[in-house]
């Protein structure tokens, strides 16, 4: 039976414990976002586009204006061909980011899941994620520093809250949320990574993404078994038995 996996979009985070305490969010390195008033079908929708140099809030803080796939200037826009909308690119700088900080996440679940995983077969995929990942991740921050692209160097907010939450796991509990944590920074990954290689313009990045992508693939086939075996034991006949056992939800002794 294959995962439907839709459903593990925040299942890393199920049951998992907060730390009353939360460590400081380290200053993030500043990256070209969409304009607001970005290209769509040949009409501009929004408010009007930033003149150049002109920087905007965004998500609070500013960050310099760009258009969205954009290379040195070009704006990705929408044809019709055959009376169809077709998208013809892809913002590559986004992809930089987004997939510097898919990265980061994975090398820090990785970490985590070498220390503290039981499962054999987890640790054994902890390791090969860290090796993997980190030359991945400096190939893609070689390319953009050719580039003069600006990426994030630190981990994010989602991907220190996850690690966070798992680390107040322990033995199989732990087993389980962090495969599917795995399953869903590899399936965010897969189509980030598809995105880039098929629509990318930046010819350099669209190359890495395309040689990359298999990789990906190939990690996220190994996870999802193990992910999948970890939610059929959660959803097994004695494990449903054994928690509505007794008023309450509490197990039968």
């Amino acid at each position: 039976m294959r995962l439907n996996r839709s459903v593990f979009a925040a299942a890393a985070l199920a049951a998992a414990p907060v730390f009353a305490q939360t460590p400081p969010v380290q200053n993030r390195t500043e990256i070209p976002a969409p304009r607001e008033g970005q290209v769509v079908e040949s009409q501009t929708v929004g408010t009007p586009a930033p003149a150049a140099g002109e920087t905007r809030p965004v998500a609070g803080r500013s960050v310099p204006a760009a258009a969205v796939g954009a290379v040195g200037g070009q704006v990705a826009t929408r044809s019709a061909i055959g009376g169809q909308v077709a998208a013809t690119g892809v913002n590559d700088a986004l992809f930089a980011a987004a997939a510097a900080d898919n990265g980061l996440a994975e090398l820090t679940l990785s970490q985590l899941g070498a220390q503290r995983a039981t499962d054999p077969e987890l640790k054994r995929f902890s390791q090969q994620m860290i090796d993997n990942h980190t030359r991945m991740n400096n190939e893609l921050r070689a390319t953009c520093a050719q580039k003069g692209m600006r990426i994030p160097e630190t981990v994010d907010v989602r991907a220190q809250f996850c690690a966070q939450s798992l680390a107040g796991l322990s033995g199989e509990k732990f087993d389980m949320c962090y495969a599917k944590a795995q399953l869903v920074v590899h399936m965010e990954a897969v189509a980030a990574f598809e995105a880039e290689a098929e629509r990318g313009l930046d010819p350099n990045l669209k190359a890495l993404a395309a040689q990359a992508l298999p990789k990906i693939k190939a990690h996220l086939g190994q996870i999802e078994p193990i992910a999948e075996r970890y939610c059929e034991k959660e959803r097994s006949p004695s494990a449903e038995h054994s928690r509505i056992g007794k008023p309450g939800g509490q197990p039968i002794r």
